[in-house]
């Protein structure tokens, strides 16, 4: 089985001056539980090369068994550091896509045109697409078959207000994941702050934070196996 993880390029916290990129618990989560089950793992971004970690992911207070794996991990981080192109990954490749979060994809993956076809052609060819956290950010722009939001309908999940207010970045951030998700249609659902919760609807499959990460990856490999 192989599945293609894309991750953001963007390492620019808005106007903060303060860094910012992809979470290391919704990369290293899905990605070990993935590996273990003997999945091939690619990794592609926008801009290639090396994947910007989000500074405030490598701490102590959120360091996670996953988490401490990845740091020490020389294959995992040679891969973080040299990424393929979107634009070079073909869907047809994969069965199956996964966008960990981090707030990076508000930036880059939210508008970039090869993130918005590639996601499109997996849709298209009816393969799962997976997200967790801010990285349904990059479903902003994506058409479904019938050229409507590709979330119009459907039962998702994201990064809540009230998440967002909890970490002081409501001002920072170019748009919020749980608004826009409703602007587009989406039937949206939350569970408690920083809970796990993840919502399937047919091959779409969210989750709502870090803490859901694992559980993405998990009903990823179901949704595969049925």
């Amino acid at each position: 089985m192989k599945i293609l993880f894309v991750l953001t390029s963007h390492d620019t916290l808005g106007d903060t001056g303060k860094k910012t990129g992809f979470w290391i618990e919704e990369f290293a989560a899905p990605y070990y539980t993935l590996l273990d089950k003997g999945v091939e793992i690619t990794l592609a971004t926008p801009k290639g090369g090396k994947a910007p970690v989000d500074p405030s992911s490598d701490t102590e207070d959120t360091a996670t068994e996953d988490t401490k794996r990845f740091i020490s991990d020389t294959k995992a981080q040679e891969l973080i550091n040299n990424t393929n192109k979107i634009a070079d990954m073909n869907p047809a490749d994969f069965d199956a896509v996964f966008y960990p979060g981090g707030h990076g994809p508000l930036w880059d993956l939210a508008n970039d045109e090869h993130s918005i076809t590639l996601i499109e052609t997996f849709n298209k060819l009816e393969k799962p697409i997976s997200f967790v956290c801010h990285a349904p950010a990059a479903l902003k722009s994506v058409k479904g078959k019938d050229g409507e939001p590709i979330v119009k309908g459907k039962k998702v999940t994201g990064f809540t207000n009230s998440e967002e207010k909890g970490v002081d970045l409501v001002d920072v951030v170019p748009f919020l994941v749980e608004d826009m998700l409703k602007a587009n249609g989406g039937n949206y659902s939350k569970g408690d702050d920083w809970a796990e919760h993840v919502v399937t609807d047919g091959l779409l499959i969210t989750g709502q934070n870090p803490a859901s990460s694992k559980l993405v990856a998990e009903t990823l490999l179901n949704v595969l196996n049925k």
